[in-house]
């Protein structure tokens, strides 16, 4: 694909085309679609939930995504020429992903994002799902190669593995730069476009946040209710803010462990500006939870901001709230609090 700008007599003038590798490494690439997974793969969003995520044989997955159906995606990149090797590497890199379980899954996106929130509800605000059918994990895994140019080895290859049943696709980038130093990048697939519009594992982390930068990104509303929450957090001592990626989730410390009693998330993340509370983990860690869960989920629920997420409740933070609706909402995790230290760790 070539690109043009139009000058003002109406004459076509081509950008100049660069490889991408004499100015940029292997891990540039890496963050361009790690960001930006929606521009990439327009008509088929990825949802990506590991970086660098290491395989039973100690090799390294540059990107592995998860689509809407909830299949796993695995993406090779190479910032220039495909080398034969390419698509070995993707099909070993397959063998290990085939096998993997959503607790597996689970613990490669905690990994990554530094967020204690589950796979399965950031799937579901990712790709905005309203259904209330749980979503089948890593049915089928499709594999796809990103590279400046990919070799006729490599499409040969690829073309004959699409005939006999193996999910691949190729896509090749262009990379130009304007006279101003504006950088363009487009992109296309040259083997199975048609195909892709139709249709403890460790994993390098993102870099966390702190309480200073997540306040900068909040609205009015948002600062308003976190500032009163974590002034009340300091006031604690056995409770204990862990920060990932986006936001952060709230824990009471116990001599056997943490449990998280919600999570707090910013605008610019896939829950919005919102308070998700943590029922998952309170049932996982703490002794006879179903009265605890019944009394946290009644009480919230009459609050009257609370709203259903599937096995929790959110509360979506898009309008002002008074200093005494957040100290209901204190008061109720403070009793909360009280139940769990009653009955104890598992």
């Amino acid at each position: 694909m070539n690109l043009f700008t139009i000058d003002e007599n109406g004459k076509l003038i081509p950008y100049k085309e660069y490889d991408f590798k004499d100015s940029n490494k292997e891990a540039d690439l890496e963050v361009l679609l790690e960001k930006n997974p929606e521009y990439f793969f327009e008509e088929s969003n990825i949802l990506i939930i590991g970086r660098q995520v290491t395989t039973n044989l100690t090799t390294f997955i540059d990107l592995l995504g998860i689509d809407e159906s909830g299949n796993t995606v695995v993406v090779e990149l190479k910032r220039d020429k495909t080398p034969r090797e390419t698509i070995a590497q993707l099909l070993e890199y397959a063998s290990f992903v085939e096998n993997l379980d959503y607790s597996q899954l689970n613990e490669i996106y905690q990994d990554y994002s530094g967020e204690d929130s589950s796979l399965e509800d950031y799937h579901q605000q990712y790709f905005q799902s309203d259904s209330d059918e749980k979503v089948s994990f890593n049915k089928s895994t499709r594999l796809i190669i990103v590279a400046q140019e990919i070799s006729k080895e490599i499409r040969q290859t690829a073309l004959f593995l699409r005939k006999k049943g193996i999910d691949i696709y190729c896509m090749e980038f262009k990379y130009f730069q304007t006279k101003s130093g504006e950088k363009i990048i487009s992109s296309d697939f040259v083997v199975g476009e048609e195909e892709f519009i139709r249709q403890k594992v460790q994993s390098a982390p993102l870099p966390k946040i702190n309480e200073k930068q997540f306040l900068s990104s909040l609205d009015k509303n948002g600062l308003e209710v976190f500032q009163k929450i974590f002034e009340f957090v300091k006031q604690q001592k056995d409770l204990m803010i862990r920060w990932g990626s986006k936001g952060f989730s709230l824990n009471i410390e116990l001599d056997t462990g943490l449990v998280a009693l919600f999570f707090g998330y910013p605008p610019n993340s896939a829950f919005k500006q919102s308070i998700y509370t943590g029922f998952v983990e309170i049932t996982k860690k703490v002794n006879n939870s179903e009265e605890i869960i019944r009394f946290y989920k009644e009480r919230l629920e009459n609050l009257g901001y609370f709203i259903k997420a599937k096995s929790n409740l959110k509360w979506v933070i898009d309008e002002p709230y008074s200093e005494n609706e957040v100290e209901q909402f204190i008061s109720i995790v403070k009793d909360v609090i009280l139940k769990i230290k009653e009955r104890g760790l598992k």
